[in-house]
């Protein structure tokens, strides 16, 4: 079977093209944190997991949101 993701390419030193660009750092949250999520809104930070998932309180529920954070940023 072939997987769905794409492979990341090597980068040769006598290639004309620039390297790839460097991953963005992962986002540090802490507890009260106050956070915007592009589906749930506003929300405060409830608890920094160490797997590296937060949970967020966005006044309706709580929810659990995986790393790399997707859709959530920092106020």
């Amino acid at each position: 079977m072939n997987s769905s993701r794409p492979t990341r390419r090597r980068h040769l030193p006598t290639s004309p093209f620039p390297p790839p660009s460097a991953a963005p750092p992962v986002q540090q949250f802490e507890p009260s944190d106050q956070v915007t999520h592009d589906k749930y809104g506003l929300g405060r930070v409830v608890e920094v997991e160490a797997g590296g998932a937060v949970v967020v309180d966005f006044g309706s529920g709580k929810v659990r949101i995986p790393a790399p954070y997707a859709k959530l940023f920092k106020l």
